[in-house]
């Protein structure tokens, strides 16, 4: 919705709302590089809580814009509803900054996380839509680019925040302030983005939602911050009480299924076929989070106990890596395969060899199994066991393409297959999908959790190693099924566009009669 006349150019609008995504992805990604370590090293957790904490608040997290999403739209306003967000999350990462070992203290904030994404996410990637609105021929660019700035915050907070931990716990041995010195660094980066943003307001001047025309309304304002202090206590105690996070997810998992049967039964004909077609995909992005999640997990914790962190070439020592930090090896590959992609995209669909989001899927599933095998192979070379550092470049390689091949197209694909009228509604339910299937994710990574006590590299490697095989297993099967399901999603998409097609054509010919 357009707010004003002023002439201000897009660019600079795309510019004011980037720049504060950016940092809120520094925050973010700083804090999961650290926050399974923390919890293991810090206090004590064993390795099958820490991994279910973390993936029950990445679930929350992920269900949480759902409802941001209608609060910027509905009540509050877009602008004012992202930056509500922004504020509530640096509030989140300024109370991880307290040294306490108290755990509800931890829930608490991790709570406060949830909320605070859940009303930015989704408002900050309606203003990119509202500012390209209608312009087709940039939208696909400028997300392209909204998207290497995530991972360009992300890259940046996943190197600095360990080396930051590592450097404060050494300088002031036996205090631990190092951990709160890197969430207080996240802290900063939402702040610095807030004061971005205050300075580049005015660019925006012409964007929103409809309530952004009228001036707060401190009734709903108060509603909405009555309902998300709810939220952080009911998301602390999700988070303390594990049965409660099964069953939270087990109620969203039914929730989920029963929408895309509802509106599949309730749907006009033409447009059966293309939510049969997402719902098919949908539940294929769902089996591929559960690998994703193992990266701030299974992986995480692999690189801690049976990496070696020095990275040397033909006998000459490099640099060395804090275990934290390897985790920025993904948003660094999808920063240099993103473009590649992006080029093949272009020239296939210029020759008309393009192949479809299906089979996309089902090959970003082989690239998944290629990188779990890479992990669990690699115990085969390892020394003391410990494996080399370039093993986690190629593995997070192969895992990163995968996540291109599928998590990147999964809202193109809700674009794509489902009507306009349900997209708000599908975009939520496609986001409350992944955040199951984070908590998920979770639960296999627990297959190798080391028991409390084991330091052993040598034992600590087959576990870990055995885990990453089945998962490669897994991903395999993943890739045969999507295989085998092509020829319907095939049947599906060419009703769907048939459909498509046919409603356009007689659009055209009302508008030519008029």
């Amino acid at each position: 919705m357009t707010l004003g006349s002023a002439k201000v150019s897009k660019t600079h609008s795309f510019m004011t709302v980037s720049l504060i995504e950016l940092w809120e992805r520094f925050g973010y990604y700083g804090m999961q590089a650290l926050i399974v370590y923390f919890m293991v090293q810090r206090l004590g957790f064993d390795d099958v809580r820490a991994n279910l904490v973390w993936s029950a608040c990445a679930a929350l997290i992920y269900v949480s814009p759902a409802i941001g999403g209608w609060v910027g739209d509905k009540v509050l306003g877009t602008k004012r509803t992202m930056l509500l967000g922004a504020a509530i999350l640096s509030l989140g990462y300024a109370l991880m900054t307290v040294p306490t070992e108290n755990t509800w203290f931890l829930f608490s904030a991790l709570g406060v996380i949830v909320v605070g994404n859940g009303l930015f996410k989704p408002n900050a990637g309606n203003l990119v839509r509202k500012i390209y609105e209608g312009d087709d021929s940039k939208i696909d660019s400028a997300f392209t680019i909204y998207y290497m700035a995530v991972n360009v915050g992300s890259t940046i907070s996943m190197l600095l925040t360990p080396w930051i931990k590592d450097y404060v716990n050494a300088t002031y041995e036996g205090t631990h302030y190092g951990w709160h010195a890197a969430f207080a660094v996240c802290c900063v980066g939402l702040l610095v983005g807030l004061g971005n943003y205050a300075l580049m307001a005015k660019t925006l001047k012409m964007y929103g939602s409809e309530p952004d025309t009228r001036p707060v309304d401190k009734t709903k304002l108060s509603i909405v911050l009555i309902l998300a202090l709810a939220s952080v206590a009911l998301s602390a105690i999700i988070l303390e009480y594990q049965t409660l996070a099964r069953i939270f997810v087990y109620i969203a998992g039914i929730a989920v299924l029963a929408i895309f049967i509802h509106l599949i039964r309730t749907s006009e004909p033409s447009e059966r076929a293309g939510l049969i077609a997402a719902l098919v995909l949908t539940v294929q992005t769902v089996f591929f989070f559960v690998f994703y999640q193992q990266m701030s997990t299974s992986l995480a914790l692999f690189a801690l106990r049976n990496v070696d962190w020095d990275f040397s070439i033909f006998g000459v020592h490099l640099w060395t890596w804090s275990p934290a930090q390897f985790q920025a090896l993904n948003p660094i590959w999808i920063m240099l395969l993103s473009p590649l992609l992006a080029y093949l995209y272009a020239t296939a669909g210029r020759n008309n060899k393009d192949i479809s989001i299906a089979a996309k899927f089902a090959l970003g599933f082989a690239v998944v199994a290629v990188g779990f095998f890479i992990y669990g192979f690699a115990g085969q070379f390892a020394v003391d066991g410990k494996t080399s550092s370039w093993v986690m470049i190629w593995g997070y390689g192969a895992y990163s393409l995968g996540e291109l091949l599928v998590s990147g197209l999964g809202l193109a694909m809700i674009a794509r297959y489902v009507p306009e009228r349900m997209g708000g509604f599908m975009m939520g339910a496609y986001f409350v999908a992944s955040g199951i299937s984070q908590y998920l994710g979770g639960v296999v990574a627990n297959f190798a959790s080391v028991p409390k006590g084991l330091t052993d590299p040598l034992e600590t490697l087959d576990i870990y190693t055995s885990l990453f095989n089945k998962l490669g297993y897994a991903a395999v099967v993943c890739t045969i099924i999507a295989l085998a399901v092509l020829p319907l999603m095939r049947r599906l998409t060419n009703t769907h566009h048939a459909h498509s097609t046919s409603a356009a054509e007689s659009l055209s010919d009302v508008k030519s009669e008029q």
